[in-house]
């Protein structure tokens, strides 16, 4: 199948290859995506899209030779096995490829942490510096605490049906052992960094054009989300090359240039539609946007 530059968390096993062993479905899995997955002991190149969640790839048998990529630059050659993890932040695309060298199936537990919960996990590890805080991306790497963690994952990925309060607890240990050990503060955003994932942007963005005329509140756009009202301005800002306030104001100017070219309503009834009780600051608005006056702007035919 055609493999897209970026999925959410649900979607991304179907691009990954191999075969699913298991999957975690339901409301145990609320803040944590897990699949086994049985990869074939041989890939010439696979792309994976990037995905806005973070993720860990753990080896749970097998041995191969891996190497991977992101766009052109050279490949990193890694010797893994089990218990060897890849921590991804999320952000970019990138290419990976692998030759098993011992003859046990190559099979690896791949869990993504909902944003929602790492976000309460940097806020309590690193308190007002969370917004300038990321993960790192590592690979090939060991960590016995992690792997016991990882450990009780699978086991409750195996059971019939799983403890949603236990998952809980061990999604909120994964996330602050995640925050305490791989976290990093950066002075600005990098390029490649998280944005809101895909589905979930679109959800907010046709919500904000169905209800242009409403007042700007980023407190329920963040609720929508299920974010922090700082966390989801970066992610908006981050996927949108702007902020959800001056994304507001563009859906707005968009409306109104196309009520006054497509409709004779009067330019008050106009600002009234789109949202602005007063006639005088919508057409300064209007007037900072396009370079001319509500009723100037009707005229250019």
């Amino acid at each position: 199948m055609p493999i897209p530059e970026a999925t959410s968390a649900e979607a991304f096993e179907r691009y990954v290859g191999g075969k699913c062993l298991r999957a975690g479905h339901g409301e145990a899995w609320r803040d944590i995506k897990a699949w086994l997955i049985a990869l074939p002991p041989v890939v010439d190149t696979l792309h994976l899209p990037s995905v806005s969640e973070p993720s860990l790839a753990w080896t749970i048998s097998g041995e191969v030779d891996f190497q991977e990529r992101e766009g052109k630059r050279p490949w990193i050659s890694h010797r893994i096995k089990k218990g060897s993890f890849f921590l991804t932040s999320g952000g970019d695309p990138y290419d990976c490829r692998w030759k098993a060298v011992s003859p046990e199936p190559f099979e690896s537990l791949a869990v993504f942490i909902e944003l929602p919960l790492l976000q309460r996990a940097l806020e309590e590890v690193f308190g007002a510096e969370a917004a300038n805080v990321r993960l790192r991306d590592i690979s090939a790497f060991t960590d016995v605490a992690l792997s016991s963690l990882m450990e009780r994952v699978r086991e409750e990925l195996m059971r019939r049906q799983a403890s949603p309060l236990f998952l809980q607890g061990l999604a909120q240990a994964i996330a602050i052992h995640l925050a305490r050990n791989y976290a990093e503060t950066v002075q600005e955003s990098p390029s490649g960094s998280p944005s809101l994932p895909g589905y979930k942007l679109r959800q907010i963005t046709d919500w904000m054009a169905q209800n242009v005329a409403g007042e700007f509140n980023l407190d329920r756009l963040a609720a929508q989300a299920g974010l922090s009202k700082f966390y989801f301005n970066r992610l908006f800002k981050n996927a949108m090359s702007m902020s959800p306030s001056r994304y507001h104001i563009t859906l707005r100017m968009d409306e109104a240039k196309r009520l006054l070219r497509e409709t004779k309503r009067s330019v008050v009834d106009v600002a009234l539609d789109v949202g602005y009780t007063n006639p005088s600051h919508f057409a300064q608005l209007f007037r900072r946007e396009t370079g001319l006056s509500p009723s100037d702007y009707r005229q250019q035919r």
